[in-house]
């Protein structure tokens, strides 16, 4: 790539989403890139290997008792059952949200994160004022994102590592009873899995 014009990247648009367009359409010009290929892997991440995968999961822990206790005792051959399994998804723990304890999660050290089961970590996930904060005032963090935990309910941080990457299971939301799976999977939502929110509420 030439740099004659030290100034040259001022000409790429400053929209992130169409620096990304810009950057592809090069890309696609010289060769480098297969728009199909490109366009199934960001279909993966996005509607298949993100956010829907834990979902499932949740939500069938909400209506599965026995799939409940087997997941939070030892979820590694049920979700390799489920095809769930994967790079930076092999050893996973999943931490349940309860009347008593909100749980919520962070890497400290870099952005590790369980990318079979929620996608690629969104931008805020791997920031150092999202990773240090985090564990300093955990309350102060949640609050930020519209999440409020009463005093006498006790925060749980959880640090992903390398080794051990943490899904929380959200608590299931009032007046769902009787729903079916798929239905309650779409009250799942990632920022609830990472603890930073709470499940949808259905409409009435």
């Amino acid at each position: 790539m030439s740099y004659d014009d030290e100034n040259s990247h001022a000409l790429l648009p400053s929209d992130p989403a169409l620096r990304v367009k810009s950057l592809e359409t090069i890309l696609t010009e010289k060769g480098l890139v297969e728009p199909a290929a490109l366009d199934a892997i960001i279909d993966a991440y996005q509607n298949q290997i993100g956010p829907k995968n834990g979902a499932k999961v949740v939500a069938r822990m909400w209506v599965d008792a026995i799939f409940r206790d087997e997941m939070l005792r030892n979820p590694t051959p049920l979700l390799h059952d489920m095809g769930f399994l994967g790079r930076q998804g092999e050893h996973m723990v999943f931490v349940e949200n309860t009347d008593k304890i909100h749980n919520v999660v962070v890497c400290t050290l870099c952005s590790c994160y369980p990318w079979p089961l929620l996608g690629i970590p969104p931008g805020w996930y791997k920031s150092d004022s999202y990773r240090a904060r985090t564990v300093r005032s955990p309350r102060d963090v949640l609050a930020e994102f519209g999440v409020e935990i009463p005093d006498e309910k006790k925060v749980r941080v959880w640090d992903s590592t390398a080794e051990i990457r943490y899904l929380v299971v959200p608590q299931r939301p009032a007046g769902t009873e009787g729903l079916d799976e798929s239905t309650l999977a779409r009250l799942v939502t990632r920022d609830s899995m990472i603890g930073t929110g709470f499940a949808r509420v259905p409409s009435p």
